[in-house]
């Protein structure tokens, strides 16, 4: 605190002297009784103002101190605050200061009781998503030991069905890794062709059962990321395009290199997206109006993607024309430009 931020402060203490002394002075001058000079009433208003000036004085250097403190720990970036708080010097500074230990208290509870149910609904998202992938596995191993001619149409269609619940499983498993993003990431340089091409293998039978061309090309870039979250981000866009993308559909893959950036376009001639939900097709949760007439969709698949793609320093952009088609790009920054988009991504 400044001298002239105290003095202020002190402004009504200063009226009341000012005033205190006016009375006393007039009543000493007016009263007949009592002799006493103007040079002396004069004299013992100098004297008062000087100790009241020292008071003011002595007053601001000794809770100086412990302003300058509070200041200190107000500009500063710090989890445990209140445990640098100085010792209280007043009745009211203690008062104050019990009041913030109290709310602080009350907060930390409230906080740590939040961060254990977090903890807990994490493990359990953790727990049951790698329970449910093993019923999921055996009906593909049943699946593939039991086809034959008479019933391919049914398990065609349950193996669709088992896709769906494999992507909704893994979603609910990256979703539940986001807040611990960076206990489990690596970057380093991975092969941007091989990453699409498992994808869409991963894909293939859908790509067959609809008849859904694929186009891939000018893939051969090396980006800076990490593997299996990239793989998670293009395999929610590829599910898009394939389903919204009508039979006999085609779908672009390619890659773009220019002097900052490297870029995967995936891009579809399917149905495309309406232009007043393009704004909001990254919002948790948001269908759009495809996903509330033709499809059931949970909108967590861009979101997801999105959010881990600036995690990662990486970038997702939609165009759109209603009717006409799609076009997802995924944009890579260079070497030199990543460590700074991916450190403030990461903040």
């Amino acid at each position: 605190m400044n001298f002239l931020k105290y003095l202020q402060e002190q402004k009504f203490l200063m009226l009341f002297y000012v005033l205190l002394m006016v009375f006393i002075s007039s009543v000493i001058f007016l009263d007949g009784a009592v002799r006493i000079s103007l040079g002396n009433i004069l004299y013992i208003n100098l004297v008062s103002i000087v100790f009241f000036i020292i008071y003011l004085c002595g007053k601001y250097l000794y809770f100086r101190s412990y302003y300058k403190a509070l200041k200190d720990i107000i500009d500063t970036q710090d989890n445990e605050l209140i445990n640098r708080i100085p010792e209280p010097k007043s009745y009211s500074q203690e008062l104050f200061y019990n009041l913030l230990r109290k709310i602080y208290d009350e907060q930390s509870l409230k906080i740590q009781k939040l961060y254990d149910n977090k903890k807990d609904n994490e493990e359990f998202i953790t727990s049951w998503v790698h329970q449910i992938k093993t019923p999921i596995a055996v009906s593909r191993l049943l699946m593939e030991n039991n086809t034959n001619k008479n019933n391919s149409d049914v398990l065609l269609s349950l193996e669709e069905e088992l896709d769906k619940i494999d992507n909704y499983v893994e979603q609910a498993l990256y979703n539940s890794k986001t807040d611990d993003f960076s206990k489990d990431y690596l970057i380093n340089e991975v092969s941007l062709d091989r990453v699409v091409k498992d994808t869409v293998k991963k894909h293939a039978k859908n790509f067959i059962n609809k008849k859904i061309s694929v186009e891939i090309k000018d893939t051969e870039l090396i980006v800076l990321t990490d593997k299996k979250w990239l793989s998670f981000i293009l395999e929610q866009i590829l599910s898009n395009s394939l389903k919204y993308t009508d039979r006999s559909g085609k779908i672009g893959i390619y890659g773009v290199k220019e002097t900052k950036l490297q870029k995967l376009v995936i891009q579809d001639n399917g149905i495309g997206i309406a232009r007043e939900d393009l704004i909001r097709v990254f919002d948790k949760g948001f269908t759009g109006y495809n996903g509330r007439q033709n499809y059931k969709s949970t909108g967590m698949g861009l979101y997801l993607s999105k959010k881990l793609a600036l995690k990662l320093g990486h970038d997702i952009v939609i165009e759109s024309e209603q009717g006409k088609y799609t076009k997802v790009t995924i944009i890579f920054p260079k070497l030199l430009d990543y460590l700074d988009v991916s450190r403030y991504n990461q903040k």
